[in-house]
């Protein structure tokens, strides 16, 4: 249980910063990665652009509701939890 838990969390984790990646590469309309990532921090819309990578998330939940592996869909639930509070304080500060 412990350790589906955890596996769940590090998906949800790589799967937002792989969405993460793939959105700043098409939003970033062939910039380099750091470039984009600059750019969001100073424009102010750097937590959108985090915010667009958890949709990442849903998938890879989807598909352990789907194969009922409960506990992994629950880890990805918390690392999206974890990246939605990130967000906010990144955002407040």
């Amino acid at each position: 249980m412990n350790k589906e838990l955890i596996i769940g969390i590090l998906v949800g984790i790589l799967a937002n910063v792989i969405g993460l990646i793939a959105t700043a590469t098409i939003l970033g309309q062939g910039d380099d990665f750091t470039t984009v990532i600059k750019a969001a921090s100073n424009e102010g819309f750097l937590g959108k652009l985090i915010s667009l990578g958890a949709i990442l998330n849903l998938i890879a939940f989807f598909i352990f509701i789907k194969k009922r592996q409960d506990y992994r869909a629950r880890g990805v639930l918390i690392a999206t939890v974890f990246i939605a509070i990130f967000t906010f304080l990144f955002k407040l500060y």
